[in-house]
């Protein structure tokens, strides 16, 4: 349940710095939708197979819209999303993680 609400929450936030740079740019969009896919070897998550990785091998973000747009400028619109969206580049990046239990 955790990880659903996590990836919806990411696709909205993907989805709100879009729209914010289409309008920042003039790019009109009458729709549009934000889809994230992944390959996961589900073996390693459950832990019934040691050599198989836990995580995702790949993550592919995909931005479908409804627009009338240039091509140069949906190349912009790309350019500004890699750039500047939050979670784009923490996935890119692969941020510093921090663990911990406390016992209570």
């Amino acid at each position: 349940m955790l990880r659903r609400h996590a990836a919806r929450g990411a696709r909205c936030l993907c989805r709100r710095h879009t729209q914010g740079s289409a309008t920042a740019i003039d790019v009109p969009l009458r729709a549009g939708t934000v889809s994230a896919e992944g390959d996961l070897d589900f073996r390693g998550t459950l832990g019934v197979a040691k050599e198989a990785p836990v995580g995702f091998a790949q993550i592919r973000l995909r931005f479908d819209l409804d627009t009338d747009a240039s091509q140069e400028k949906l190349d912009q619109l790309l350019k500004l999303t890699e750039r500047y969206c939050v979670v784009y580049q923490t996935i890119r990046s692969g941020p510093s993680v921090e663990i911990g239990l406390t016992r209570k």
